[in-house]
């Protein structure tokens, strides 16, 4: 059981600093920012921002059985439930493996039951905490008002790319044989950039690819030594009583300082016709993955090919909706739509075999989703790019991009949409 306590917060943005800061003595945490400046993509938003700290239950589990021992966690605790799905389990949903390098080590699946929980919703806050630590509340806000922070020195890193441009610019070209023998449509490839022996303070490079990028579905996430920074755009997947929205995001343009110039980036973005295509096929992907469980004719496209622009790059982004029955498992809606098409490709099975091939980093958390159940079974997932991931025991931290491989790709330019997409992290690790 939880108590609810509601209070009025007077700055709002400042006060969310504040709490991030004092989250930072705590082993687990999930911070999750929509940046509210993003009104188009507020439609389905429940919160400004979420903070979920210190685990009273977890549950961290490699991919085998990971979907059965989720559903077995979710609806015997019956209560918030903050954590993520790592891309790598797609293998206990088909035959299909992961034996690609791993320099992070994170488990496949983790979820933690927080024992404090902050809702922020314009100036309203609201305060859950388990009946067996509320007595607490009150001490902690006064402790969040004047919490103080040391700053950690960290090293620069030295930046390798695990795939040479080279390398890059020839599994671009395997993947367009296959295109053109039809064993897939489209394919999503990434490649990983990292850096060994480097000490970061993750709390303050959320900081500065929050402010960068101001996107929709930022994460702080902390597990003992394991950290994610997101700065993700785009939406999984989300349950709210019985509608489940899918936002994929397939195009992407790069922003101008120059207005006219700008809309008419965002303009050629809108009528391109290869970023037409690759969103359609994966609104098309999300479509059928959404249909296993929906009831019958309730698949609509809601919105299609919208651009969406953010402070670094136009996007291309398509809303997909469903009915569900209330009998029906949050669990088997997200075994079922998992991992997001737009990460993956069409046919997914093919394109996920293909990409496994022909990529050289085991994904992880990237591309995988990070978010939260309710006590009701509703949910809401981002997709995790635009992502800094850190093991601080082995001192490993990388971060992974990739586009959309059509038939109407041309290698070059994929690899420089990489680049773009790469931009903010190597900013914030570089101090540039």
């Amino acid at each position: 059981m939880r108590t609810s306590i509601f209070k009025q917060i007077d700055n709002p943005s400042e006060f969310k600093k504040q709490l991030l800061k004092w989250a930072q003595q705590f082993g687990e945490i999930i911070f999750l920012d929509s940046n509210v400046a993003y009104s188009n993509l507020s439609k389905y938003s429940n919160f400004d921002m979420v903070l979920a700290v210190d685990a009273f239950t977890a549950i961290k589990t490699d991919y085998k059985n990971a979907f059965e021992d989720l559903f077995q966690y979710q609806s015997h605790t019956k209560d918030w439930l903050f954590g993520y799905l790592s891309y790598d389990l797609k293998n206990d949903i088909e035959e299909l493996e992961s034996n690609n390098y791993d320099g992070l080590h994170f488990p496949d699946l983790y979820f933690f039951q927080p024992k404090k929980l902050f809702f922020l919703k314009g100036n309203q806050l609201e305060i859950k905490y388990l009946n067996l630590c509320d007595d607490e509340v009150e001490l902690d806000l006064i402790e969040v008002a004047n919490y103080s922070l040391s700053i950690t020195n960290h090293t620069l890193p030295d930046i390798k790319q695990r795939i040479s441009k080279e390398n890059y610019l020839k599994k671009v070209t395997k993947i367009l044989k296959h295109i053109h023998l039809g064993n897939i449509y489209e394919a999503n490839f990434c490649m990983e950039f990292f850096a060994k022996n480097v000490i970061i303070n993750p709390h303050q490079i959320y900081n500065q690819l929050n402010a960068i990028s101001e996107p929709p579905f930022a994460v702080y996430f902390k597990n003992k030594k394991c950290f994610l920074i997101s700065a993700s755009p785009e939406r999984y997947l989300k349950k709210t009583d019985s509608k489940v929205i899918s936002q994929p995001i397939k195009g992407t343009a790069k922003r101008s300082f120059d207005k006219d110039a700008d809309v008419q980036l965002k303009t050629a973005l809108f009528t391109n016709e290869k970023e037409r295509s690759e969103n359609i096929m994966i609104v098309d992907l999300v479509r059928n993955d959404l249909s296993h469980t929906a009831t019958k004719g309730s698949v609509e496209v809601e919105e299609l090919c919208k651009v969406n622009t953010f402070k670094q790059v136009h996007q291309m982004i398509s809303t997909v909706v469903s009915e569900v029955e209330n009998t029906t498992s949050p669990i088997q809606i997200i075994k079922t739509t998992f991992p997001m098409g737009s990460m993956t490709g069409a046919p997914k099975i093919s394109a996920m075999k293909i990409i496994e091939d022909l990529e050289e980093t085991k994904r992880g958390l990237y591309s995988g989703a990070m978010g939260y159940f309710n006590p009701n079974g509703d949910f809401d997932f981002n997709v995790v790019i635009r992502s800094i991931l850190y093991n601080s025991t082995n001192q490993y931290v990388s971060f992974s991009v990739g586009s959309a491989i059509t038939s109407k790709s041309d290698p070059e330019q994929e690899y420089e949409e990489c680049l773009l997409k790469a931009k903010a992290m190597f900013e914030v690790l570089l101090n540039k």
